[in-house]
C-alpha cells in the first residue's frame, strides 16, 4: 500500500486579545436521562484556555474555571457544536455583547450534496471541504426516494432535463453534508464552479466541477443557491423535527465496522482516512457523523472492561467529540480490513506495518485515529447483525 501524506494543522483565529477577556455563550446539552435540554452559561478564558459554567435554570455553578486543552478560540461560534468532559454542547446564543462583538461573524450553514456519481471520490471532496475552511457538522450517506428528489429539485420542474435530473439522483447512494463558513452559501457555490463540468473546465478549472463532474447533471455535487433554499434543503435531509430524512445506505451484508476517532476528525483527517480505505480496495457502504455520550460508548466498548488496561481512556477519546461511523464491505471484511488498520498502537505498526492506517494517522495507543472490529466471536462488536439487533447500528445507523 502507497503511504499516505498526513495533513498539516489548520491555523488559529488571529484577535487582539487582552489579558482578562472573557467570552461568554449560551449553551445547550439534551440530558438523555430526563429526555430534556438543559442550558449554561459557558465561559472561555483564552488567556490560559480555561473554561467554566452555570446551570441557568438554578442559578448556580456547574462547572469550576477548569483548564480544558480541547476546547480553542476558533471553536466558539453560535451553531457549532463543543464537548467539554464529554458533554455536547450546542452554543444557541452570545452570553453577552462584548463576546458578539468580538466574535461574531458571518457564518452560515448550507448543504453540501456529493452526488451517486463523485461518491467514490468522497475522501477528496471532503479534504477540499475542510482544506476551503468550512466545518462539516453533520454528515449522512443517503439514498433518494422519487419523491425525495422530486422535493430536492423542485424548482428544476419545468426544466427538459427534469426526469433526468430526479432518476440520476435516486440512482445510488449520495453524501449528505451540513457545513459551516463564513457566508458558506455562496462560498460553496464557488468552490463548485459552473453547474456544467465542461463549462466549468473552461472559466474555473480548479473547481470541484471541473475536476470531478461529466456534464451538466453528472456534476459531482450539488449546492443551493440562496440562504432560504439552504435552509429548506438541509431540512429535507437532516429533519429538525426528530425525523429521519432520506434512507441510509447501510446494506448489513459481508460488512465490518470503522469509527474515526474525535481526534483524527478534529485535526481534519476525515477526508485522507476515507480515501485511503477507498484505495485500500474497500467498499464504503454507509457514513454517518454522530456523537457519542458516555454511556453508550461504555456499552460499545463492554468487551475491552477489565482486558485493557486503557479502558477508560478508550472510552473517554470515542465520546470527546464528533466521530465518522463507517460500513466496510469486502469478501471476509473483519480481517482485512483489521490487518489495514494495523496494531492498536501506532509505534509499534509505524515499526511492523508503516503503511497502515494507524501507523499514518495514529498519535498514540489511546488517540489512534480509527477503531475497527476486532473480535468475530463477539455481538456487541460485530456489524454483521441486522439494524434490529444491533445495538451501535440501531444508534449509528
Amino acid at each position: 500500500m502507497d503511504k499516505i501524506e498526513s495533513s498539516d494543522e489548520v491555523p488559529h483565529i488571529q484577535l487582539n486579545l487582552s489579558q482578562d477577556d472573557r467570552f461568554a455563550f449560551i449553551a445547550e446539552w439534551y440530558d438523555p436521562n430526563a429526555s430534556l435540554f438543559r442550558r449554561y452559561e459557558l465561559l472561555y478564558y483564552p488567556k490560559d484556555g480555561s473554561v467554566e459554567m452555570y446551570d441557568v435554570k438554578n442559578h448556580r455553578t456547574f462547572l469550576k474555571r477548569t483548564k480544558y486543552d480541547d476546547l480553542h478560540l476558533e471553536d466558539l461560534f453560535v451553531g457549532n457544536k463543543v464537548t467539554v468532559f464529554s458533554r455536547h454542547l450546542s452554543l444557541v446564543d452570545y452570553g453577552d455583547q462584548y463576546t458578539a462583538r468580538k466574535l461574531g461573524s458571518r457564518k452560515e450553514r448550507t448543504l453540501a450534496l456529493v452526488k451517486p456519481d463523485a461518491v467514490p471520490k468522497i475522501g477528496e471532496l471532503i479534504d477540499i471541504i475542510i482544506n476551503a475552511g468550512f466545518t462539516i457538522t453533520k454528515a449522512k450517506m443517503m439514498v433518494l426516494s422519487r419523491k425525495e428528489a422530486m422535493d430536492l429539485h423542485v424548482d428544476h420542474q419545468s426544466k427538459p432535463f427534469y426526469n433526468e435530473l430526479l432518476q440520476f439522483i435516486a440512482s445510488g447512494p449520495a453524501v449528505a453534508m451540513e457545513i459551516l463558513g463564513d457566508d458558506a452559501v455562496s462560498e460553496w457555490k464557488k468552490l463548485l464552479g459552473p453547474a456544467n463540468s465542461g463549462v466549468a473546465r473552461s472559466d474555473a478549472p480548479g473547481s470541484i466541477r471541473a475536476m470531478f463532474g461529466t456534464d451538466g447533471i453528472r456534476n459531482a455535487a450539488h449546492g443551493p443557491d440562496s440562504f432560504a433554499s439552504a435552509a429548506r434543503e438541509l431540512e429535507l435531509f437532516f429533519p429538525s423535527s426528530g425525523g429521519r430524512g432520506p434512507a441510509n445506505s447501510a446494506k448489513f451484508t459481508n460488512c465490518t465496522c470503522c469509527i474515526i476517532k474525535p481526534h483524527a476528525v478534529n485535526e481534519g483527517l476525515t477526508g485522507k482516512i476515507i480515501k485511503a480505505i477507498l484505495d485500500g480496495g474497500f467498499e464504503i457502504s454507509a457514513l454517518q457523523l454522530f456523537n457519542m455520550e458516555r454511556a453508550n460508548v461504555e456499552e460499545f466498548y463492554e468487551i475491552y472492561k477489565g482486558v485493557v488496561a486503557e479502558y477508560t481512556e478508550m472510552v473517554t477519546e470515542l465520546c470527546s467529540g464528533p466521530c465518522i461511523a463507517l460500513e466496510i464491505r469486502q469478501l471476509d471484511p473483519q480481517k482485512v480490513f483489521r490487518d489495514f488498520c494495523g496494531p492498536s498502537d501506532p509505534e509499534i505498526a509505524r515499526h511492523l506495518r508503516p503503511g497502515t492506517l494507524r501507523a499514518i494517522f495514529g498519535k498514540n495507543k489511546i488517540q489512534n485515529a480509527v477503531h475497527c472490529t476486532d473480535l468475530p466471536e463477539d455481538g456487541l462488536l460485530e456489524v454483521r447483525f441486522s439494524k434490529s439487533t444491533h445495538p451501535f447500528y440501531s444508534q449509528v445507523f
